[in-house]
């Protein structure tokens, strides 16, 4: 009985530590945000925002609560969507400090009322727009003077959500929405895209220099460069990867980086792949662990009742 009394000792203190000191820690360091599940209604940008900038997102988000309830004409909406092709697409040329994401799966991996925010003010819904006194001078300020009217925003995010909504995978959707600031050195993913082979190492090299010049670029637009996120999966929890890809501003307030509009299923999409390159094990792991609890239980049963029977009769 011994044994059993010193392993339920052990037993106590390990679940009083996992239970009510770890968590406890674990919000000391890294604060609860409560998430609004990737719905965009600008609710949070209203809250944080200072008393100058509070009507202003007010009247903003009122006006995109309004234009999303326009039913759009999905034909119209091409030749609209003719204005955002010059930039969007795939060329990897920088604009203003970012290349522009390509949009093959924007009304698939994208929130509608983001959509439609974008296009209106880029900055305000990114929620950027504390690096702007005039937030036309965001990279996409543009897009405000040449897709201006209401319907032809509805207009052209409706044609996104039928035309540009396929399938995406987890790697393309994370190409879309985070590879131009976003290194990812496990996948050979760099801010232009996926390091191809090279035969002659001049080559390469002439290719690491572009990169680097690159980063140059972002670096000057983001004020550094943004972290490399290979191993992101695992350095923060879910909690925070989820409300900061959400909303940065609500975990790093102040921070230049845009929220960048994803929908819970573009999100999954793209966490499936942070943690394909970041843990790939991950399924093994789950695979094997109640077979090394089983085994683990056997091996105690086991091991008492080896133990009773050797020390019979010695008490």
């Amino acid at each position: 009985m011994r044994e059993l009394k010193i392993l339920a000792v052990v037993v106590f203190f390990s679940l009083l530590v996992y239970v009510l000191v770890e968590p406890f820690a674990h919000s000391q360091m890294h604060k609860h945000v409560e998430g609004h599940n990737f719905v965009y209604t600008g609710e949070a940008d209203i809250v944080q925002a200072s008393k100058e900038k509070k009507e202003t997102k007010k009247k903003f988000w009122s006006d995109v609560k309004k234009i999303a309830s326009i039913k759009g004409d999905v034909k119209a909406g091409e030749a609209v969507f003719a204005n955002c092709v010059a930039c969007h697409n795939g060329a990897n040329v920088n604009m203003g400090g970012v290349i522009p994401p390509k949009l093959d799966h924007a009304g698939s991996i994208y929130d509608k009322n983001y959509l439609i925010a974008l296009i209106k003010d880029p900055a305000m819904a990114s929620n950027v727009d504390h690096k702007y006194e005039d937030t036309s001078t965001h990279p996409m300020g543009s897009v405000k003077f040449t897709v201006n009217s209401d319907k032809d925003i509805a207009d052209v995010v409706a044609y996104m959500l039928v035309h540009k909504a396929g399938e995406a995978t987890p790697k393309e959707a994370y190409e879309e929405a985070c590879v131009r600031c976003h290194a990812m050195r496990y996948d050979k993913l760099t801010q232009l895209g996926e390091t191809p082979g090279f035969k002659y190492e001049k080559d390469a090299l002439a290719h690491k220099i572009k990169v680097l010049e690159e980063q140059e670029k972002v670096k000057t637009y983001m004020g550094k460069l943004p972290p490399d996120l290979s191993m992101i999966i695992r350095a923060r929890s879910e909690n925070f990867l989820e409300t900061f890809i959400e909303n940065p501003q609500s975990q790093l307030p102040g921070t230049s980086m845009p929220r960048v509009g994803l929908s819970k299923e573009g999100y999954e999409k793209v966490k499936a792949y942070l943690t394909a390159i970041g843990d790939p094990s991950k399924p093994e792991r789950e695979r094997l662990g109640p077979w090394v609890i089983g085994f683990f239980i056997i091996f105690s049963i086991l091991a008492y009742l080896w133990k009773k029977e050797k020390w019979r009769g010695h008490y």
